[in-house]
């Protein structure tokens, strides 16, 4: 993980109990240790966050609380031959 998206999953667990209290159950676009947008679905997040933001400096996450919210999954449509 990269440094600056390290930084965006801290700043999500530091927060995450009070996200949570707002936020419960949505998509947040995590961008410089703040939250640039909620949406109701992950693809909707991803759609509006590459209009708006450069891939790989911005975070998305669902708010959930627990430590599976924040248990790292990567997808990746390269596929290796």
């Amino acid at each position: 993980m990269s440094n600056n998206l390290q930084k965006e999953l801290e700043f999500f667990k530091a927060h995450q109990d009070e996200l949570v209290k707002q936020y419960e159950g949505k998509f947040l676009i995590i961008k410089d240790q703040k939250i640039e947008g909620v949406y109701d679905t992950e693809i909707e997040a991803y759609t509006e966050a590459q209009k708006k933001f450069e891939l790989g400096t911005f975070m998305i996450q669902q708010c959930i609380a627990g430590k599976e919210s924040y248990t790292q999954s990567f997808h990746s449509r390269v596929s290796f031959s």
